[in-house]
């Protein structure tokens, strides 16, 4: 069994980077460095009085160390950390833009007066559960050993679970219509025969050979189209069946 430090060091280096800044900011918090309503996302600040802050800090916001917090850090180092070191095995700068992508979907979805949510790194680390899921649809899930699923309905369990224990729904649900925008992008219509009009810019290419994060390079995987269609994730996924134990967010309330 690995120690901490190398099981943080094995992790790849764009999840590692934001659970870690999402440890950072909420050691903060409990410092008493600054106040929540000062990092959440109030859009009037931000073009009257210029905090423009307010529209990257929401992100690394997951409220304060709590079993709440741990279950969405342990989100994070499973569903990310799979995602960035299997299906975005070598392209790390890949994996930033779907995490700019979603940021910015996130943003604009918050615009919307009914779909405001003040701190958004639950629907980032939600969107990667969505993303996982669709990428590892046959994957088995055991919910505290009591019921089996596949990973394609997780997402779907989870909002049923916050009904149930009257947990918020919006931060889980803007998560999943930022995760499925980005599947349907750059999966589903390619699939279709469509153009993949979501392509990694040059730009964060450029960041990434710049900061020597992972690999800069854009290995270019193609999926099979015949291997699988809406369902079945793309065909030169780690196809896992093997079952594991989850533990739902809906029972890590503070």
């Amino acid at each position: 069994m690995s120690s901490p430090a190398e099981f943080y060091n094995s992790l790849p280096p764009i999840t590692k980077a934001y659970g870690t800044i999402c440890v950072a900011a909420t050691a903060a918090l409990h410092l008493g460095l600054y106040s929540p309503l000062s990092v959440a996302l109030f859009y009037e600040p931000v073009f009257s009085q210029f905090q423009v802050w307010r529209l990257v800090t929401p992100f690394f916001f997951l409220g304060k160390f709590s079993v709440n917090f741990g279950i969405h850090l342990l989100m994070l180092a499973r569903y990310g950390v799979q995602l960035e070191k299997s299906t975005f095995e070598r392209r790390t700068a890949d994996f930033l833009w779907m995490m700019i992508f979603g940021a910015i979907s996130l943003l604009a979805l918050s615009a919307i007066p009914m779909l405001w949510t003040p701190f958004l790194g639950v629907s980032l680390v939600f969107m990667l559960l969505y993303v996982w899921s669709r990428e590892f649809p046959t994957a088995q899930i055991s919910i505290y050993g009591l019921v089996t699923l596949k990973a394609f309905y997780l997402p779907w369990a989870m909002l049923a679970l916050d009904v149930i224990f009257g947990s918020p729904l919006l931060p889980n649900f803007l998560g999943i219509i930022a995760g499925h925008l980005y599947y349907f992008l750059t999966v589903l219509h390619p699939l279709a025969g469509g153009r993949n009009i979501l392509a990694t810019p040059r730009w964060v290419h450029k960041l990434v050979a710049f900061w020597r994060l992972g690999h800069p390079t854009n290995a270019c995987v193609q999926p099979e189209m015949g291997a699988g269609g809406a369902f079945a994730g793309r065909s030169y996924r780690l196809n896992q069946s093997s079952s594991r134990p989850f533990f739902p967010r809906s029972l890590w309330s503070s």
